[in-house]
């Protein structure tokens, strides 16, 4: 019997199919808003999953490298209806942000050196380093609880602040230290607790479903999720050549979506770095209002590597004409960022779910995450930089505002879109009253 399927009702796929059509328009809030958006509706509301069921998903998804709340829909999408239902509740919940995005994204390129637009960017800015700022402290008071996981932390910023190494081979350094360590300090290595969407529960994580997949249709899975990468890849390859950015873009965006550990800020700090100091596929002004402009839409933080994807080749065009360059390059990327996610979850649930019950597996993931508190580090420090210091002199606006947003998202728990919006005011209020006054 499938996961669940004593304790749901029969769901329609036209039912089902509307439902996941509205939550890609409305998954505002990043990962922790959209879970829990996912788990009101479909555990409380619809009742179409029970809730140990939602929360053993949830736990997959987690042990997962890419975006877990998109990741979860999919798992979902498929235990109702199958491979259709994954990939139906997958596809929406980025579909909407792809086309929006897409629009964004043109605006920036196009006219980002128009007053109101300059403006609005100047006023989102500090916003944006304020967000990650707030990230920092709350993946690191939940996660380094010992003094060893504190030092990791420490070594993974220098690691990539100082020596500017490779961020994969950082992920895989500290889980090699978390399986080594937590011989001397089992008690720093043991896992907490697992995300969890509502207060009081308490998943269990590696809890069996009695099913194993058959390994002909895993290497099935497998192969036609490389066949679909192959193709598309090798179709640009054959137009454009390997030096071509829009290769480029396919095999950097392949790479990070398989070492995405950590959430989306992680690997942020890996695209930034790469993006920025040595592609030059847009400069760090306009990554921080890509960051801004994935905080304030729909859809998955992630989303902000096709805003990436649509830079680089707006700016390497080539002689096709920029927007259609642009175009090319986001929808690559947004590709080969998420189908790994879809081989995943079609693939490797119930491997992931056997592992689960490994504790050498959870102090490597130990080890992994305290890393990432170092790597989001180096993100603010990245962002903070260019935006406080944008000439080698402090921004008192941008201090002032950027600490005003801190203050209002840690404190007062506002919700980032409306805290971006506000950003945005403020920049436009700032800029003309500078204007008026002729400062």
């Amino acid at each position: 019997m499938s996961i669940g399927q004593e304790a749901r009702p029969k769901i329609r796929f036209g039912e089902a199919f509307r439902y996941w059509v509205r939550l890609g328009f409305i998954n505002f809030g990043g990962p922790a808003g959209q879970i829990a958006m996912m788990h009101r509706d479909l555990v409380d509301r619809n009742r179409w999953i029970a809730e140990g069921d939602f929360l053993r998903a949830l736990n997959f998804c987690m042990l997962l490298p890419g975006p877990e709340a998109q990741q979860l829909a999919t798992y979902i999408g498929w235990r109702l209806h199958g491979i259709r239902g994954g990939l139906m509740a997958g596809l929406w919940f980025i579909l909407p942000s792809v086309f929006v995005l897409l629009a964004l994204s043109w605006v920036v390129a196009a006219h980002g050196d128009v007053p109101l637009v300059t403006s609005l960017f100047y006023g989102i800015q500090p916003v944006v380093v304020a967000i990650v700022a707030e990230a920092v402290i709350r993946i690191g008071r939940r996660t380094l609880r010992h003094w060893v996981l504190f030092t990791m932390a420490a070594g993974a910023f220098v690691a990539i602040y100082a020596f500017r190494l490779p961020f994969p081979l950082i992920v895989l350094t500290a889980a090699l230290l978390g399986l080594t360590l937590s011989r001397w300090w089992p008690r720093a290595f043991a896992p907490g607790e697992s995300h969890n969407v509502r207060e009081g529960n308490t998943p269990q994580l590696g809890a069996s479903t009695g099913e194993y997949p058959k390994f002909v249709r895993t290497i099935k899975v497998l192969a036609i999720c490389i066949g679909l990468w192959l193709v598309p890849v090798s179709a640009l390859v054959l137009w454009r050549g390997f030096e071509s950015v829009y290769f480029q873009e396919a095999s950097f965006f392949t790479i990070a979506a398989f070492v995405t550990f950590g959430g989306a800020y992680a690997v942020l700090s890996f695209v930034a770095q790469a993006a920025v100091n040595v592609y030059g596929w847009l400069n760090p002004g306009e990554m921080v209002r890509g960051l801004a402009l994935a905080e304030s839409t729909p859809g998955p933080l992630i989303m902000v590597t096709q805003y990436v994807g649509f830079m680089g080749a707006w700016r390497y065009h080539g002689d096709l004409p920029p927007l259609v360059s642009g175009t090319i390059g986001a929808l690559t990327v947004t590709y080969v960022t998420f189908l790994p996610s879809f081989m995943f979850i079609f693939a490797g649930a119930p491997y992931i779910e056997a592992l689960a019950k490994s504790q050498r597996l959870q102090s490597a993931l130990v080890g992994v995450t305290a890393s990432v508190v170092g790597v989001i580090l180096n993100l603010g420090v990245f962002f903070g930089t260019h935006v406080l210091l944008p000439s080698g002199h402090l921004d008192l606006f941008a201090l002032a505002l950027g600490v005003a947003s801190f203050i209002v998202l840690s404190r007062l728990h506002w919700q980032v879109p409306v805290v971006v919006l506000l950003g945005a005011a403020i920049g436009v209020l700032w800029t003309v009253g500078r204007t008026t006054l002729g400062l």
